[in-house]
């Protein structure tokens, strides 16, 4: 599933700009996949622990594939229509904000405790192994075979068989019952009760919202460094390829003490990175930033996964992990939609940059004013 939404990334992005020319198109993109998150987090975090997370995760994965169809469609018959593009966003939005929660709250269940931050390594790293492939594989296709609706069908073949592969997973039952069902409102009351997870939740937030440069990547790959879909691609899959060293080392060397400063310097590096992918001109040390980035990341991204999912009781753990999907989303959605703004307000170089800069300086204010972060140590 994760090369279904990757190849679909390249195909959508590529396509949205090759028709409108406009940066902030692709923010427009952005803002249509973080909308559904942002209007319906409440209903979800409740769907999501009063309904089987199983069957909700396999409809939410067969929505995806209708709306790449769609995508596929409209490239198919030539229609220039953004605002159609925009609305199968949207859509691909909503199945995103249901299936992503309900993944992340079903790891707990299928691992022991005691294992469970050594699973959630293993387990991103197959997600960055699928985000290195995913985009290489959709760049070199639509790089071969030149036509956006073509990448599309690939992607929804994909995730035709991830859909499939998920009905292996066991049914577990909805996690609440009437005695402990509780609120849609639970999951956030229970976030701002942790000061640790509040604060862990939040730097990703102000980190990736301005630091990433996810949006900007087709211009940068067709008018800064001079490709095609295909340069496109490695760009996208760079990131993904440094996560995935990362988690391949924290599988075999998992975090044992000072998790919390840890994750700060991580952010720190993060927006470095940036940074220097912002002022590259050459493809190679484009790539390379971005890889750094996406190691740097997934430490983060691993170290706040383990503080969300391991200190909430199960039958809270689709509300909570609502919560953080959409601060997760509005970092990324809402970050596209940001670096289109600033990219078509100051240009893409110093958006790029900038963004990199509050990243770093974000990490710096939480070490000196979020010292339940810092102060984190095991991660239990």
């Amino acid at each position: 599933m994760v090369l279904a939404q990757q190849i679909l990334g390249v195909a959508l992005g590529w396509q949205v700009y090759a028709l409108t020319g406009r940066a902030l198109d692709l923010g427009w993109v952005g803002l249509a996949q973080f909308l559904p998150t942002f209007l319906l987090w409440p209903l979800i975090g409740a769907a999501i622990d009063r309904w089987e997370r199983r069957d909700l995760l396999v409809g939410c994965w067969l929505l995806i594939v209708v709306a790449t169809l769609g995508l596929g469609a409209f490239d198919y018959v030539g229609s220039d229509r953004l605002e159609v593009l925009l609305a199968l966003s949207g859509l691909i939005g909503l199945a995103r904000a249901f299936s992503a929660p309900t993944s992340q709250s079903m790891l707990p269940e299928l691992v022991p405790s005691a294992y469970f931050p050594n699973a959630l390594t293993w387990s991103s790293t197959v997600f960055q192994l699928g985000a290195i492939a995913g985009p290489a594989v959709g760049g070199a296709v639509f790089a071969l075979l030149g036509a956006a609706w073509k990448v599309h069908v690939l992607g929804a073949a994909f995730g035709v068989a991830g859909s499939a592969a998920a009905l292996a997973l066991p049914r577990t039952g909805p996690a609440t019952t009437a005695s402990n069902r509780g609120g849609a409102l639970d999951g956030l009351r229970f976030v701002v009760s942790r000061p640790d997870m509040l604060a862990a939740i939040g730097l990703d937030l102000v980190a990736v919202l301005f630091g990433g440069a996810l949006a900007l990547l087709p211009i940068y790959a067709k008018d800064i460094l001079h490709g095609g879909p295909e340069a496109l691609g490695l760009l996208r899959a760079a990131p993904a390829a440094g996560a995935a060293v990362s988690a391949l080392w924290l599988g075999r060397h998992p975090i044992q003490r000072s998790a919390g400063r840890l994750m700060l310097v991580s952010v720190a590096v993060f927006g470095a990175a940036t940074v220097v992918f912002g002022l590259s001109t050459s493809l190679w040390l484009s790539m390379l930033a971005l890889a750094i980035s996406g190691a740097a990341d997934e430490v983060s991204v691993v170290i706040r996964h383990c503080i969300v999912q391991m200190r909430t009781p199960n039958e809270m753990r689709g509300r909570v992990s609502t919560v953080n999907w959409l601060f997760v989303s509005v970092s990324n959605e809402l970050g596209q939609f940001e670096s289109g703004v600033a990219a078509a307000a100051f240009g893409v170089v110093p958006a790029a940059v900038g963004g990199g800069v509050i990243a770093a300086l974000s990490a710096a204010a939480a070490w000196v004013w979020a010292p339940t972060l810092r102060e984190v140590d095991r991660l239990e």
